[in-house]
């Protein structure tokens, strides 16, 4: 999550949006270094630099904030699962790009994974929906592009774009808290080669066939 310096008003404040923007970026340092419930308000408006009665301007309380922070990583996720799809026209590469997507997430210095993967508040119904759309809407995207391509079902182009998501960010993970001796790139050459030797072995369904 990028944090460009925002720019402040005549009167020397940030506008509402840039503030925001601030406050979420602090937040997600806090969050991931202590989890939901030892992060406290009193350090986030602390480390932004703001009074507790701005931070709460902007966020009623602190579980606000923490669905707007997972909101907000659960949708560079999706996004980046898409653009990858996106990206090429070779589903060689296409598997490539989106394990390449999980395990960058996971790589990020600022842990935003641990909000979506490893949340302490999963009990939390809005919390728990949150993190299972990052699985569901990766799965519908790459299931998209399966079913057009190989004419099977919308369930069985479902299961095995879900199988996919597994591999990237499960693998992803366990690369990460494991402290593998793998690199980075030997990591995702190793996944992308596993999810494209199956999902490489399904034909590609020519237009016009039944």
């Amino acid at each position: 999550m990028s944090n460009p310096v925002p720019l402040k008003t005549p009167n020397g404040r940030l506008p509402r949006t840039a503030r925001r923007a601030q406050l979420l970026h602090v937040a997600l340092d806090v969050f991931a270094e202590s989890g939901y419930h030892a992060a406290s308000m009193d350090e986030i408006a602390d480390r932004a630099g703001v009074s507790k009665p701005v931070l709460y301007q902007h966020f009623p309380g602190k579980l606000d904030l923490y669905l707007a922070l997972l909101e907000s990583s659960v949708e560079t996720v999706i996004g980046g699962v898409r653009t990858a799809l996106e990206s090429t026209h070779d589903n060689q590469n296409r598997v490539q790009a989106t394990m390449e997507l999980w395990y960058d997430y996971v790589a990020d210095a600022r842990a935003a994974f641990r909000l979506v993967f490893e949340a302490d508040l999963s009990s939390d119904p809005r919390v728990r929906e949150l993190v299972e759309r990052v699985t569901e809407d990766s799965a519908q995207a790459i299931a998209g592009v399966i079913r057009e391509d190989t004419n099977l079902s919308p369930a069985a182009s479902h299961l095995l774009a879900a199988g996919l998501v597994g591999i990237g960010h499960v693998s992803a993970r366990s690369w990460m808290s494991s402290d593998s001796e793998l690199s980075r790139d030997e990591a995702v050459q190793l996944a992308a080669g596993l999810a494209w030797r199956g999902i490489g072995g399904f034909p590609i369904h020519a237009e016009g066939e039944e």
